[in-house]
């Protein structure tokens, strides 16, 4: 956890507060009463940068300082302007759930040999202490095959660590290459249809 990041009173239009450089967000606890704040827009973006997934430290309009992640996050689609954030409130000595990213390692073999890498997903559900909460996880594919892929089961976790995602989800697949062309001579319906 870096410094601490001022959250202040939601005051006046949102119009307005976003022009200054802050973004409306939520700050939900189980232990309390969610709170309306602002937060600036400039740190909530380097944090998001550093990482998306971490805890973080902030000072409530209340006085009060709670360690919070970053729960979600909703941006313009077309100027990627940070519209809201919501905060989750933490316990440090409960264990906690929520999703980390999984990086891909090495150049699969497949890939190699003409297969096409697809990612199908770039993240896992895990449940941990909070002082345990990894960056990432890491996942080498570099033996991965043509027609091979790798799950979830497959990552390898801290010891303090438990992946809540099903093990069978499948992270990342090498896909063969594969010609429309060959399929519409085989097939002499898709023949018919395509005339």
């Amino acid at each position: 956890m870096s410094t601490t990041i001022l959250l202040s009173e939601r005051t006046g239009p949102v119009k307005k507060l976003r022009e200054q450089g802050q973004v409306p967000a939520v700050v939900y606890s189980s232990r309390m009463d969610s709170e309306h704040v602002t937060v600036p827009e400039k740190e909530i973006r380097a944090s998001l940068k550093r990482n998306p997934h971490a805890i973080l430290k902030v000072a409530l309009p209340s006085n009060s300082k709670e360690s919070v992640i970053i729960h979600h996050v909703q941006k313009d689609t077309l100027t990627g302007q940070l519209l809201h954030v919501d905060f989750l409130q933490i316990d440090m000595k409960e264990k906690l759930d929520t999703t980390v990213a999984v990086h891909f390692i090495g150049e699969a073999k497949g890939t190699k040999e003409g297969g096409i890498l697809q990612v199908e997903t770039h993240e896992v559900l895990i449940r941990c202490m909070p002082n345990k909460l990894p960056e990432s996880l890491s996942l080498d594919i570099s033996k991965l095959s043509i027609g091979e892929h790798l799950t979830a089961s497959d990552l390898k976790v801290p010891k303090n660590v438990e992946v809540l995602s099903d093990p069978e989800t499948v992270l990342v697949t090498i896909l063969g290459t594969q010609k429309l062309d060959t399929t519409l001579e085989s097939d002499p319906q898709l023949e018919a249809a395509a005339e």
